[in-house]
């Protein structure tokens, strides 16, 4: 009996060794088998140190594939402390080169961490000063490489693009809205270390870093560089407080240039204050627009049939009386009689009153609704302003008037382009947008792209059409002649607003504007330019902000490659306006008779002889009077 017992307790004990024994060996089967990668990782983990390597941002394009926002390879200056022997002589040492305090430098080195990046002094080094560090070969100091943001047009699009932060992050502007797609993931350099820091034998792994998403946008940085040019002219010519100036394409909502003064330089952003960094003016200031907001109430008069433009007709007095209110026309004595085109050429208070008080505050306000004022456009631009507009049930007879002529609503620039964008093109209110397409870093393909957005049909393409046709002839026959570019068909819109401060209008301070585009028969390019408080001028719209668009103008007829176009209205000239006049054909003629015939230019003429072999401008040009015809000579 005991010797059965005993042998059976043997058995047991037999057996479970033998479990013990598979369990040990399947588990050590699982670790090598099964968990081998993950503690492997851990192990690594444990031996492991990373020098970071420093991404670089998305480049940004204009839609040409002009570079405006790139990257420079630095580098920065990084310390393992375990590593480090001598921490005196490291700290001097450094200190010299980077030209900081021996006991800020000490407590770098001596810091009881596993890296130590020395911020900020040690940051994106000049190849100078890197070279020096790099000299000294002390153990335990490394240079890694970073990334600096750089702006190769400095000043131009600050407050649109914004500007990176020390770490390369996004801290206003585009750079901020797109900040996680623009910013690209860290790599590193590893090896491997003991406990104490010491560096082992082991070989490095390089982990490559991933470049953010590149972006392209709908700026047209030739436009872009003459808007900038002519907005520094301005600024030096005439000392505004403050200016601004956005060219689109009326058609699809796409913005080809946007810029504002005062602006800022992205890579010194430091060195000024948060209201001249923060304020992308011509998406966050609001004002009072004057006469440009009369394209809103033309378009709602022609939609709603209360006007002919050719037909009808208004005396204009110089003021007009709506209930216990007089209100002025800004020429003194007023137009006299006038078709409504009359009206609109010489941008006549009263006659819009007239207009204003036909249409009625319901209908005048639903298109302004329409037309998308008081809200935002939604353009992908941060700090965009929403505007000001009249209550219905606060709006009388008197409200309704000074509105109808831009008086008493408060409008964003980019608001107002948008709307006059779709009285021009058809009577379609698109979305404005700045983005054309995010595109894949390494082959800048497309992965994302921003099209055409209709918010709304606004109007018809009849109404539009007679819209054109008015505002071409204020730029022909009107107020808008400064600019008038002959064969081109320019439409537009000048605007002069009061200022409003402490509830009172100033006296003295405007806001001078004027909104232009062509060719008037088939939009393709529009651009709005507004001045704050212009000094030491007559504060018009047209005198002041119509040249600039005109430049403006100019410059994107070649940048877009727009041609000629027939059928344009001849301008109305003043007694001191200089005149557009056909270059006469002079080839094959002597040289007395040829310069008999171009009395109205001057002349030049080089060669030997008598006979005019060439001539330039070329005949049937036509060129202001006073400019320079020359001519090539030979017997």
């Amino acid at each position: 009996m005991f010797v059965r017992d005993y042998h059976k307790r043997i058995k047991i004990i037999l057996v479970v060794i033998i479990l013990l024994f598979v369990l040990i060996i399947g588990k050590i089967f699982y670790i090598q088998v099964f968990s081998y990668n993950k503690l492997n990782d851990y192990a690594n983990d444990l031996w492991s140190r990373n020098l970071p390597i420093e991404a670089n941002r998305g480049i940004i394009y204009d839609r040409n594939g002009v570079v405006i926002a790139d990257n420079i390879t630095t580098t920065s200056l990084v310390l393992i402390p375990n590593q480090i022997d001598d921490k005196e002589k490291t700290a001097k040492e450094l200190a010299e080169v980077l030209n900081v305090s021996y006991d800020d430098m000490y407590a770098h080195v001596s810091k009881k961490t596993s890296i130590e990046r020395v911020h900020p002094e040690g940051r994106r080094l000049s190849y100078e000063v890197a070279d020096k560090i790099a000299s000294l070969n002390l153990p335990g100091v490394y240079l890694v490489k970073e990334s600096k943001r750089n702006y190769p047009f400095d000043t131009y699009l600050s407050h649109t693009l914004g500007f990176v932060g020390i770490d390369n992050q996004g801290l206003s502007g585009l750079e901020l809205m797109y900040d996680n797609l623009l910013t690209g993931e860290y790599g590193a350099i590893k090896y491997f270390s003991d406990a104490k820091g010491n560096r082992l034998s082991l070989n490095e792994v390089y982990e490559k870093p991933q470049d953010g998403i590149n972006m392209t946008l709908t700026i047209n940085m030739d436009i872009q560089v003459s808007l900038e040019r002519e907005l520094d002219n301005a600024m030096l010519k005439y000392n505004p407080d403050q200016a601004l100036g956005i060219v689109m394409d009326p058609k699809t909502g796409e913005i080809l240039a946007i810029s504002s003064r005062p602006n800022f330089s992205p890579s010194e952003y430091q060195n000024y204050t948060v209201e001249e960094i923060n304020r992308n003016l011509p998406v966050w200031m609001t004002y009072e627009p004057g006469s440009t907001f009369k394209i809103i109430t033309l378009a709602a008069s022609l939609e709603e049939k209360i006007v002919d433009l050719d037909n009808d007709h208004f005396s204009d007095s110089g003021a007009i009386r709506v209930d216990n209110a007089t209100l002025h026309c800004w020429k003194h004595g007023g137009h006299g009689e006038q078709t409504y085109l009359q009206v609109v050429e010489n941008s006549c208070n009263p006659g819009f009153v007239n207009l204003g008080l036909k249409l009625g505050k319901e209908t005048l306000f639903d298109y302004i609704d329409k037309f998308g004022f008081g809200e935002k456009t939604g353009v992908d631009l941060n700090g965009e302003g929403t505007g000001i507009i009249f209550n219905l049930d606060k709006v009388g007879n008197v409200e309704l008037a000074t509105t109808a002529f831009g008086q008493g609503v408060s409008v964003t620039p980019i608001q107002q382009i948008t709307a006059v964008s779709a009285a021009i093109n058809g009577g379609y209110l698109n979305k404005p947008y700045i983005v054309k397409s995010l595109n894949e870093p390494e082959t800048n393909t497309v992965i994302q792209e921003n099209e055409r957005q209709i918010v709304r049909k606004v109007i018809s393409e009849e109404t539009s059409e007679k819209v054109r046709y008015a505002l071409e002839s204020v730029v022909s026959n009107g107020t808008g002649r400064p600019a008038y570019i002959d064969g081109y068909r320019v439409g537009g819109k000048t605007g002069t607003a009061q200022k409003v401060q402490n509830g009172r209008y100033m006296v003295g301070n405007y806001i001078v504007s004027f909104i232009g585009f062509l060719p008037a028969d088939d939009p393709q390019v529009i651009v709005y330019i507004a001045l704050d408080n212009a000094k030491g001028v007559v504060q018009y719209g047209g005198t002041v902000a119509a040249p600039i668009a005109k430049t403006v103008l100019t410059d994107a007829i070649t940048a877009l490659g727009i041609e000629k176009r027939e059928g344009s209205t001849e301008k109305k000239y003043n007694y001191n306006d200089k005149k557009y006049i056909d270059v006469a054909n002079v080839v094959g003629m002597d040289k007395n008779e040829a310069i008999k015939n171009l009395k109205s230019f001057k002349v030049e003429y080089t060669g030997t002889g008598n006979k005019v072999i060439y001539q330039s401008p070329s005949a049937g040009e036509r060129i202001l009077e006073g400019e320079t015809v020359r001519l090539l000579l030979e017997d």
